[in-house]
């Protein structure tokens, strides 16, 4: 079972920003993982949050949030990798969406930021 922390500052949303990203129809998620000389904990999988303005007025991006806190708070404990940290960023249907199809969107979201990248796999030759 992993602990989880909490992303706070610009920095460290940046940070994440350039890692592996994942989008289902309630959310897009964003994962890096830490460098091994940042001073936090490496036994925590850290999460930060977001909206934007774009999803609507701000009593609809906070119960976004809420919404995508709280589906973290259910699915990360077993999903989330340790020394990663992820940004979550809420869409239309964090909102909308039935509250265990959000979650199954994060598991899944999960699963595929950790899946080996396409370098692995064979190529096309690539013809002259």
């Amino acid at each position: 079972m992993t602990a989880i922390g909490r992303l706070k500052t610009r920095s460290e949303f940046v940070f994440v920003k350039g890692g592996r990203r994942f989008a289902t129809p309630s959310l897009v998620l964003q994962a890096r993982r830490r460098l091994s000389s940042a001073p936090q904990s490496h036994g925590l999988a850290r999460f930060g949050f977001t909206a934007t303005k774009r999803l609507g007025s701000a009593v609809v991006r906070n119960r976004a949030r809420r919404r995508l806190k709280e589906a973290v708070r259910l699915a990360a404990p077993s999903s989330a990798v340790e020394g990663y940290d992820y940004v979550l960023i809420a869409r239309g249907g964090a909102v909308q969406r039935p509250f265990t199809e959000l979650i199954k969107d994060l598991r899944r979201a999960l699963t595929k930021v950790h899946e080996p990248t396409g370098a692995n796999r064979r190529s096309k030759p690539h013809s002259a």
